[in-house]
């Protein structure tokens, strides 16, 4: 994926939830511009701890490795913060 491809979707307003899709099968689902920083060939992505959602992990992937970017349904059951 191209860094203008991921940064469409998160100059929305309102942001649409949606999840990233990598090529090892894991996903990551972004409901806040905040939690994703493009770089040119990489993005950083946030995520809530299940321990407390107001700590945060993040996780850098190549953006090579974006299979799909897939956007959630609002009654998808992470909560938003």
């Amino acid at each position: 994926m191209r860094p203008d491809d991921l940064l469409k979707f998160l100059r929305r307003k309102p942001l649409p939830p949606f999840q990233i899709h990598l090529t090892d099968g894991s996903t990551y689902e972004i409901r806040h511009p905040d939690w994703a920083i493009v770089h040119r060939s990489t993005a950083d992505l946030a995520y809530p701890t299940s321990e407390d959602p107001e700590l945060f992990h993040v996780v850098t992937v190549a953006l090579l490795h974006i299979t799909r970017v897939r956007l959630l349904a609002p009654t998808d059951t992470i909560p938003s913060l």
